[in-house]
């Protein structure tokens, strides 16, 4: 496992100079995120719409109560998705802490992994301010996933934290490379979260 000195300090720019990482943006390296996704049954549609209601609700007051993305969002994706059933196993990492400089003060955040599989890596950003991003996430996802000691098949990961969702794939062949879906998030008008979950479904296929 690779050892997080500084996590605010791991950026693309250090994976790729220490472990030749590469992002590519050819579509058939990463067509799991878009390419003939399951189906999403009109009750889970109705079970969704309410997880986003529920998450935008508890966003009105301010701070988010620790742990409350992975109880509101992330917990019903991963049961519809089938993560909880067999043949799956659910661990979790350390967490890592982040930190941002705002005009003089520090804000310190945390990023919660869990991992399925040890295949699939979802790192869940937990702030009591809105100002980190899912960028502060990804290149600590990357750094966990290039930890895989399984070369012959592709991990993925899932940032989020709770309104925002990007899914990631990275492949260790030959050269290490990675790749990036579009970000999808709780606050269009449409529920993205069918999307979501239609991923989470796709891959929990590919994984099984």
């Amino acid at each position: 496992m690779i050892q997080f000195i500084q996590a605010q300090n791991i950026g693309l720019a250090y994976l790729e100079e220490k472990f030749g990482l590469q992002q590519t943006e050819a579509e058939d390296f990463f067509p799991e995120w878009f390419d003939t996704l399951p189906k999403i049954a009109d009750l889970e549609k109705q079970y969704l719409d309410r997880v986003k209601a529920n998450f935008l609700r508890l966003v009105k007051r301010p701070p988010i109560l620790e742990n409350a993305v992975k109880m509101v969002v992330l917990s019903p994706l991963l049961d519809l998705a089938g993560f909880y059933d067999e043949p799956f196993l659910i661990g979790t990492e350390e967490s890592i802490e982040i930190a941002l400089e705002n005009e003089g003060e520090i804000i310190r955040g945390r990023i919660d992994v869990l991992v399925v599989q040890e295949q699939l890596w979802l790192l869940v950003i937990e702030s009591k301010r809105a100002s980190f991003s899912l960028l502060e996430a990804i290149p600590q996802a990357l750094a966990y996933m290039l930890s895989n000691p399984n070369l012959g098949r592709p991990a993925f990961g899932l940032v989020t934290n709770g309104s925002h969702f990007i899914f990631l794939k990275l492949s260790k062949q030959n050269t290490s490379k990675y790749a990036i879906s579009d970000e999808f998030t709780l606050l269009k008008r449409e529920n993205e979260l069918y999307k979501v979950l239609s991923i989470l479904k796709k891959l929990s296929q590919i994984l099984s």
